[in-house]
């Protein structure tokens, strides 16, 4: 339906336009000393809309040519941000599957993933959750290898991180 009433409004416009244009009989001049330019209205009209649309589409690509290098950060950010959340799943995948050095080293990727996003300027809106979860599953991993240290410093790090709910 859209699209008849599109066809229809074109045809209008097309025997508008032939309408204006085939009985008109006005001329603009332009005076240059010591030139006299004479052209018709209709020649024109289009140039007149042909230099708009021309200029229009080339404001256009030059903003879009501007915009490039932030949509390349952006997208370069959403790369990070997304290589981090895979760590992180990766992390819980290995460490439910038993495979504890894999889940310890996926966690401990995922928080320097994080700590280069917010060196970088573009801090994670949940990073804080992100930091707690990576250091829980750390030290997860680290306790079932045994490791009392390494856990130890893991689980300080997401109780210094944790949001403290208030009671």
């Amino acid at each position: 339906m859209r699209a008849a009433l599109w066809i229809l409004a074109l045809f209008g416009v097309a025997v508008a336009v032939a309408l204006f244009a085939g009985n008109n009989q006005g001329s603009v001049t332009l005076f240059w000393p010591p030139y006299r330019i004479d052209l018709s209205l209709n020649l024109v009209l289009l140039v007149s809309g042909g230099g708009f649309v021309t200029l229009y589409a080339a404001l256009r690509a030059l903003a879009a040519l501007l915009e490039l290098p932030h949509k390349a950060r952006r997208w370069r950010a959403q790369q990070k941000e997304r290589a981090m959340h895979g760590a992180l799943l990766d992390a819980l995948i290995q460490m439910f599957g038993g495979r504890f050095i894999r889940a310890r080293k996926a966690a401990v990727a995922a928080l320097a993933q994080e700590q280069a996003l917010a060196a970088g300027g573009q801090a994670v809106p949940h990073g804080q959750q992100l930091r707690v979860l990576a250091h829980v599953l750390a030290a997860e991993s680290a306790h079932a290898l045994r490791d009392h240290a390494g856990r130890a410093s893991h689980l300080q790090e997401a109780l210094r991180e944790a949001p403290h709910a208030a009671a």
